[in-house]
């Protein structure tokens, strides 16, 4: 496996766990602290549900990215 595509897969698993990760503890936060919170048209754990979902995949690309590319150097 190339340096790039092992970098690329890294960075697309990353984005799926992290997406999944912010989702659920962005829903959960928006149900227990911010049922106030608006943004898109959507309330509560909606709406945090979403934003963490978009943070999660675009910090788990990133970190998954990294991670890959510390490997393939490690060996």
């Amino acid at each position: 496996m190339g340096r790039v595509s092992g970098v690329v897969i890294g960075a697309a698993l990353g984005a799926a766990a992290g997406a999944s990760l912010g989702l659920l503890l962005g829903a959960l936060f928006g149900g227990n602290f911010a049922t106030g919170f608006e943004s898109g048209g959507l309330r509560g754990y909606e709406a945090t549900g979403r934003l963490g979902l978009l943070a999660g995949a675009a910090l788990g690309s990133v970190l998954g990215a990294v991670l890959a590319r510390a490997r393939r150097r490690d060996g």
